[in-house]
């Protein structure tokens, strides 16, 4: 129902990868909250007026025929036909969020339509039938029309259900046109109810058939939303909507899931039931990421390998010869001169990110292997441990949640070597180099991206802003709507 989003990277306590808890996720626990306010309600709202209202015009009313006995005239058979309603407009409505059911009213609306009539009389004075036709313009005022809508979770997805529904017609005015129609008009003057019956009844039914193409529509969106080759966004529904009288809210598991037949091991935090809070109460949606969300982003793309790349080229490429480490390790330009190098990078496991109202705090753990090429034969040397320390910074993009990341503190650590002890003093400045000019570049190409925010196709975030608070990510933002085939479709034939 634009939705989340996700930084690779987030995860929320500042614990070390070991203390991570290795707990499956429960399939029934929500770890992203989503909040619609009653301005986005009103959005909403006024969105599925002015479809309902485009879908449903030129709408045919059912053909009315009346037969009477009029004093002199005799026998007389009335028919209108061809009535057909073709303009509607709402002049005000509301939307009201209740403990049974969203309840939808337009009122003070107008409706035109046109029709044809026909009359024919017979007489025992005269032995003709005597008949005369012509068309006529009808003007509906004060209508109204309202319907409350049960909403629930069906099996994860969101089931709606018409508790309530009508349409009420308050006045009627019918002018005719041709034929001897000033004659007539007090005899067409008595079908107003049932023309009014009419109106109510056709717009109450479309209203009723409407309401069964949103639900297909909102039953049939797909419960994993796809971030790449590797992973889906589980946007699977968890519990009942939260209707409150001004907002409601909506449970979804959030978290990542692998699309390949991939193991992921569970590293998820425990923490409690996200929320939704923003300060500007005139947004009209807000979107909160709990801590696991972040954690089985990192959990799924540490699994399927991804945070493992070969570093073969710097900028300054002298770095990856070892003659650019003749000082720095000397033993190493000694036993192989002039030879060319690469790094070898991996996280030893998965990022861990403190998140709190005041920063972002990135921490990686990565190992990197020296490897010297010598003859064409990759030779591994010396291994340095790394303890990567930055800050991260996240932003909105269209429907994607995007970040970045920049070094705060680099500490080292030799885990193991083939070429005796090294001095890693020396050997700090050129890892922050790296660090600083080829790892970060390549975690904020992928991080600038960006992961979908939990939003249906159609919609857009506008003019959104970030609110981190303990351990949490929240999005408030206003959204905007383009015309979406699927979305389109379902909204174009919902009445």
């Amino acid at each position: 129902m634009a939705v989340a989003t996700i930084l690779l990277l987030l995860s929320s306590v500042f614990i070390s990868s070991q203390a991570h808890l290795q707990l499956p996720a429960d399939p029934n626990e929500s770890f992203t909250s989503i909040l619609i306010s009653q301005q986005g309600l009103d959005f909403v709202k006024n969105l599925l007026i002015s479809k309902a209202i485009l879908s449903m015009i030129p709408l045919k009313l059912p053909r009315i025929e009346e037969s009477a006995k009029f004093p002199f005239l005799g026998n007389v058979h009335m028919v209108l036909s061809n009535i057909t309603i073709y303009k509607i407009d709402v002049l005000s409505s509301y939307v009201k969020p209740g403990d049974h059911g969203i309840t939808i009213v337009a009122s003070g609306a107008t409706c035109n339509l046109s029709m044809n009539w026909h009359y024919s009389y017979s007489s025992w004075l005269l032995p003709l039938e005597i008949s005369d036709k012509g068309s006529a313009s009808v003007q509906v005022d004060g209508m109204e029309v309202g319907l409350t809508i049960g909403l629930e979770n069906h099996k994860g997805t969101l089931m709606l259900s018409l508790m309530d529904c009508g349409c009420y017609v308050t006045d009627i005015s019918i002018k005719l046109d041709g034929g001897a129609s000033w004659l007539y008009q007090g005899m067409i003057d008595a079908f107003e109810g049932q023309i009014a019956s009419a109106v109510e009844n056709a717009v109450a039914k479309k209203l009723k058939e409407g309401i069964l193409r949103l639900d297909s529509f909102l039953q049939a969106l797909p419960k994993e939303i796809p971030v790449d080759d590797n992973a889906s966004l589980n946007v699977t529904f968890i519990d009942n909507p939260l209707l409150s009288n001004s907002s409601i809210g909506f449970d979804i598991s959030g978290l990542f899931t692998t699309r390949k037949n991939v193991p992921v091991s569970k590293r998820y935090h425990q923490s409690f039931h996200p929320s939704v809070f923003c300060k500007d109460q005139s947004k009209m949606l807000g979107i909160s990421l709990d801590e696991a969300v972040f954690n089985s982003a990192a959990a799924l793309y540490y699994d399927a390998a991804f945070m493992q790349w070969i570093v073969d080229k710097v900028p300054d490429q002298s770095l990856l010869n070892t003659a650019g480490w003749r000082f720095i390790i000397p033993q190493l330009y000694k036993k192989y001169p002039n030879d060319d190098m690469n790094l070898n990078v991996s996280l030893s496991s998965p990022p861990v990110i403190r998140i709190s109202e005041r920063n972002i705090g990135a921490t990686v753990y990565a190992d990197v292997i020296i490897d010297v090429v010598e003859a064409g034969q990759v030779i591994p040397v010396a291994c340095i441990s790394l303890v990567i320390r930055g800050s991260a910074s996240v932003k909105i993009i269209e429907n994607n949640l995007a970040g970045s990341v920049k070094l705060d503190d680099l500490a080292m650590s030799l885990k193991w070597s083939q070429i005796g002890n090294l001095r890693m003093y020396l050997i700090q400045p050129v890892m922050w180099t790296i660090t600083q000019t080829v790892v970060l570049p390549y975690a904020n190409a992928h991080l600038g991206k960006g992961f979908p925010l939990p939003i249906i196709h159609g919609f857009t975030v506008q003019n959104a802003e970030i609110v981190c608070s303990s351990s949490m990510v929240t999005i408030c933002s206003d959204v905007t709507y383009s015309e979406s085939k699927n979305l389109s479709s379902a909204l174009t034939r919902f009445a």
